[in-house]
């Protein structure tokens, strides 16, 4: 059975199923003032920003459904990178109720308070904290469970803030999270560098650099965590036009943040030649655009005494090797 279709306003929204450090890191990609006022700017509108909020509740539902499998009590739970609290908006009341504390944690205090006067806010014990993300300011041993839905993208140094989070986590504690990564936007990136290869003959970075899903275990691990799961879902929202693409991009606060960008935004006629690229080589048939958001999701535990761990090595009392002669006779 094909996935549902679910509707994007003014258009349509698709998914196909895919398979120790510093708190400043010495090497930086992306701007996070920059970042924080991306963020700021997009709920100054709280109308336009929410009618683009498709894409972070879509993902934020299905980040809950994975906290849902987690059959144990989850009094304490930490938002990092909360946006306008979309995990709290969408708790169902299985999780909700158990709840003693939802702390939600943005470094934008505009976006963060942006649904604050909400009805959802009634129905749970919500804390907001102004902090950045990057490095999350509590204590060891604090959470029952950290979650974390489409920010993480924009870390500089994701083995520190990975570490961090790993270690204010309580003991066997779970870290859900859910982040952009590989070829997200692939289309709107390969117009946007073959029109300016034709036209300026070089290519800036109009679209942010991003984790590759093979590195993401890798760096899981050496931030401590065990019994990793990592899966991908390609996510394809379907535009009319690529000016709708960047508006909504936008007003998502999703716009580009990379230290070495281009100043100032990309011009019209740009984008119109853009434009022209996006249909020819990736145009569907009814003449919309469509867009792939890759979502790498993550779960990790903290290591503790009563964890199922690995048996020693030697200890099997099956022979892979007698496994794999018995098919090489077959």
């Amino acid at each position: 059975m094909p996935p549902p279709i679910i509707p994007r306003p003014g258009g349509a929204f698709r998914t196909l199923a895919t398979a120790a450090a510093t708190p400043n890191p010495t090497y930086q990609v992306f701007n996070r003032q920059t970042k924080r006022l991306q963020r700021s700017r997009s709920a100054q509108n709280p109308t336009a920003s929410r009618a683009t909020d498709y894409l972070k509740s879509e993902i934020s539902l299905r980040l809950i459904d994975r906290v849902q499998d987690i059959q144990r009590p989850l009094p304490h739970i930490l938002d990092l990178g909360a946006g306008a609290c979309h995990i709290a908006r969408l708790l169902p009341l299985g999780i909700s109720s158990r709840l003693e504390k939802l702390t939600c944690v943005d470094m934008s205090r505009e976006l963060l308070y942006r649904d604050a006067e909400l009805e959802f806010n009634d129905n749970l014990p919500i804390e907001r904290v102004v902090a950045d993300e990057e490095a999350p300011p509590f204590a060891e041993d604090t959470f029952d469970a950290v979650v974390s839905s489409l920010s993480m993208h924009w870390i500089n140094d994701l083995p520190y803030t990975l570490s961090r989070i790993n270690r204010i986590l309580k003991p066997d504690a779970p870290f859900v999270a859910a982040m952009l990564g590989g070829d997200t936007l692939f289309e709107l990136r390969t117009s946007l560098q073959l029109v300016e290869l034709e036209r300026r003959g070089g290519v800036s970075p109009r679209v942010s650099p991003l984790a590759d899903v093979r590195d993401v275990g890798g760096l899981m691990q050496r931030a401590g965590f065990k019994l990793l799961t990592i899966d991908v879902d390609d996510v394809v929202v379907e535009f009319p036009d690529v000016f709708a693409l960047m508006a909504d991009l936008n007003a998502m606060g999703e716009g580009n943040a990379v230290l070495a960008r281009e100043a100032g935004p990309i011009g019209r006629d740009m984008l119109m030649a853009a434009e022209g690229v996006y249909r020819e080589l990736h145009g569907l048939e009814e003449g919309r655009l469509p867009a792939t958001f890759r979502i790498i999701y993550m779960i990790g535990w903290k290591e503790g005494e009563n964890q199922p761990k690995p048996l020693p090595r030697g200890t099997g009392e099956i022979s892979m090797k007698d496994i794999l002669e018995g098919r090489r006779k077959e």
